[in-house]
């Protein structure tokens, strides 16, 4: 969403949407009429101990994904590494706590209040009087007067991603003294505490130049417990040093280094000391959890399981492996060989003594666990083909059983794997309800009514596929095949497994299973908020070539105007795309048992969003938003009905589905109007459940946050929903023990 993540009206095409309003009433409510809160599914995961039991000093080396592009968060390219910088080194008026809610900074704030609300809403800040930027400026109303001016949207000079908010403003001015900034809505505004977080100073935001080139590469004037002290590109690091002018609890760490380290290379870096902080995939859980029980085993060895082979509830992947750590360790001495020396055994022997002792090194660190404040989600592209008609949407939500889908990537790591009732917040926020009722759960015969009723039927005649010359669900359907990592498109049809070998060759292009006028060439402006998406879990997935259908799978095709129901399921093909390949995998099986074809494809990852979500080149995709403690402006671009542009595309906003109606726009307008919190809350669940009838887009689960962290690092790991506190991270005394926490490994 708007602060770290990524996201049609109405439009002339073929397209009907059957309105919300066929469902039942009582479906839709959104809420009754007792409000419970929920509490989130996993707490925060970060050792936490008392700032006398953190030394001072040190440098911690925490894995990021890349460097930042830009150090200016409202920019179009900016990225969670410039959310990461922006929390250490600059004000925000407001944090989350652990469950997700806004909370005063008091570092920042005394207090922030509305004081009117007719016949304009008022917000009344009193700043903390030490608070101070690093030159020495108090922070005042200048700063807040020109980030509104530059993110108000009426100057295009200023390059803004997002104005969300800031266009409300009316004016802003100072209160009784300096450290009052009084701000007026032109018209009332419910999600003001969103604003002013970050904080830029007015040397940033005052004019367009520093705004849009200044920013990018450094921050001179910062005020946070760091500031930055180096931008290495080169090197690709950030550091982050205390900052000397900082009023509050002083930072524990001397400096935090932000080092960019591939996801499938942490392993290797935390064995070699390089980083002390780093999100993991599952593959870097096992290997670290097969070092802890190794150290905790007399002799090192594992425990033993069935057969006399090493127990370990991550499976046999890591028995194996950890056959070899010992196989190794018995020819360490083969290392020393040089290099044209080696024989073949040799260099095995050489490769696996190194695999030792990077699990010997990996003893000495854990996994924080808990769940993101994310979601990954089921796409149904509604823009043409058969995903147009929601009665086909809605019999694909209804033939997919969640909860084992969660199962599938929760359970193995010891997460709640309790599948996600709502789009626009997780349990634990204050918008929470669990909506999908509004749909309705798993039911094999109700989707094949209705599909049945949409004119799908089985046994019905198919015109003859043609094999060659056809494109793919969208005009980039061949290309994507070319782009696929290593040559091979690896498609296969689900359904379709009785084909000869020489159908599924490689550079196959998928079937043209699309019907109807549905435009081709869609979000246009949609493509700037690609480098945003968090995509769901871990990146890629495909089925390989000759992968059989279930067993008892459907054996008629259902037919409709002489074309056969199939969709074309799109998945990134990187590196760790192992959870996203088998939840794939699940739902097609899932989707044939009710008679729905998929055709499986990988795409590269650098085309997997720019080339085919955001250009609607698909049917059925899995991608990850991340939700907002203000959903009112966060969530609304993300299911907004598309609107058409001046050029003749369609403006989807964030809504890469392409399914919106006019209802849910008009209960986003008004829960973002409403100042009563429980009217506004109970708006937003509302449009939640109409955005659940109307199934653009299933949501599936609550992401894992997997963090490996060095044992003696304190304060610092999986954060779930709460803002990290960046003075408090730290490394124990060194005659200090950790502390028996919640932490699990």
């Amino acid at each position: 969403m708007s602060h770290n993540g990524v996201a049609l009206r109405a439009v002339t095409r073929s397209v009907v949407f059957l309105t919300a309003g066929a469902l039942a009433v009582t479906a839709l409510s959104g809420c009754s009429s007792e409000d419970k809160g929920s509490k989130p599914l996993a707490e925060q995961d970060i050792a936490p101990a008392a700032r006398d039991r953190v030394a001072d000093g040190g440098t911690l080396h925490w894995a990021v994904d890349a460097v930042p592009e830009t150090l200016n968060t409202f920019q179009a390219d900016a990225d969670t590494t410039t959310t990461t910088v922006a929390q250490a080194v600059l004000p925000s008026m407001y944090r989350l706590d652990a469950n997700g809610r806004p909370q005063v900074n008091p570092d920042y704030l005394e207090s922030a209040k509305v004081v009117e609300t007719g016949p304009k809403q008022v917000v009344l800040y009193k700043l903390n009087q030490q608070a101070v930027w690093s030159d020495g400026r108090e922070i005042g109303a200048a700063d807040f007067a020109a980030q509104w001016r530059a993110l108000s949207g009426k100057d295009s000079a200023y390059w803004t991603a997002r104005n969300a908010g800031y266009e409300r403003i009316e004016k802003i001015e100072r209160g009784a003294n300096d450290l009052e900034v009084k701000v007026t809505f032109a018209r009332p505004y419910a999600d003001w505490r969103s604003l002013f977080s970050p904080l830029y100073p007015k040397d940033v935001m005052g004019t367009p130049d520093s705004f849009n080139d200044s920013a990018r590469k450094k921050l001179k004037v910062t005020a946070g417990p760091f500031q930055v002290k180096k931008v290495d590109r080169k090197g690709d690091e950030i550091t982050l040093a205390r900052n000397p002018r900082w009023w509050g609890h002083p930072a524990k760490l001397s400096e935090i280094v932000l080092r960019a380290v591939p996801r499938d290379k942490r392993a290797t870096a935390l064995a070699a000391g390089s980083i002390e902080l780093a999100e993991v995939d599952p593959d870097a859980l096992g290997r670290i959890s097969l070092a802890a029980r190794a150290a905790a085993t007399p002799g090192g060895s594992p425990v033993a399981g069935p057969g006399g082979r090493p127990a370990h509830p991550s499976g046999s992947n890591l028995a194996a492996a950890e056959a070899l750590r010992s196989w190794a360790l018995a020819h360490e001495d083969d290392e020393q060989t040089a290099d044209e020396e080696l024989s073949a055994s040799q260099k095995k022997r050489r490769a696996l003594a190194a695999y030792a002792r990077e699990q010997a090194a990996l003893k000495g660190y854990e996994i924080r666990r808990s769940l993101e404040p994310a979601y990954t989600q089921l796409a149904l592209n509604g823009a043409s083909g058969p995903l147009a008609d929601e009665r086909v949407r809605r019999a694909v939500a209804r033939a997919i059983d969640r909860k084992a889908l969660a199962g599938v990537v929760l359970t193995p790591l010891g997460l709640p794997a309790v599948p996600v009732g709502s789009h626009l917040a997780l349990s634990g926020q204050d918008a929470y309800a669990d909506n999908s009722g509004a749909l309705g759960g798993q039911d094999a015969k109700e989707a094949r009514a209705l599909l049945a009723d949409a004119g799908w039927v089985p046994g019905g005649p198919v015109e003859k596929e043609k094999k060659k010359g056809d494109k793919a669900a969208g005009t980039e359907g061949h290309k994507a095949e070319r782009d696929s990592a290593d040559g091979d498109d690896g498609t296969y049809i689900v359904g379709e497994d009785d084909k000869s070998d020489n159908d599924k060759s490689d550079n196959k292009d998928p079937k043209d299973h699309r019907s109807g006028d549905g435009p081709r060439d869609l979000a246009q402006d949609g493509k700037q908020y690609a480098n945003k998406l968090q995509p769901g879990g871990a990146p890629g997935a495909y089925a390989p070539k000759g992968t059989p259908a279930p067993a008892d799978a459907a054996t008629k095709v259902l037919a409709k105007n002489g074309k056969a129901l199939a969709l074309r399921f799109v998945l990134p093909s990187g590196p760790g795309s192992g959870p996203l390949r088998t939840v794939a995998g699940r739902i097609s099986a899932m989707l044939e048992k009710v008679g729905i074809r998929t055709e499986i494809s990988k795409v590269s990852d650098e085309s997997y969003f720019k080339d085919h979500i955001a250009s609607g080149q698909y049917d059925l995709a899995l991608y990850s938003w991340p939700t907002s403690a203000f959903p009112a402006t966060d969530a609304r671009p993300i299911f907004a009905k598309p609107v058409p542009a001046a050029d003749g595309s369609l403006n989807v906003e964030q809504n890469y589905t392409r399914v919106g109606t006019d209802q849910v726009d008009q209960l986003f307008d008004q829960a973002v109007a409403t100042l009563d919190e429980g009217k506004s809350r109970s708006l937003i669940r509302k449009a939640d459940a109409r955005i659940w009838a109307a199934a653009g887009s299933i949501p599936l689960y609550q992401r894992p946050q997997l963090t490996a962290v060095k044992k003696d690092v304190v304060n610092a790991g999986s954060f779930g929903f709460q803002t990290p506190v960046y003075e408090d991270m730290g490394f124990l005394k060194k005659d200090v023990k950790p502390s028996s926490g919640p932490t699990a490994h």
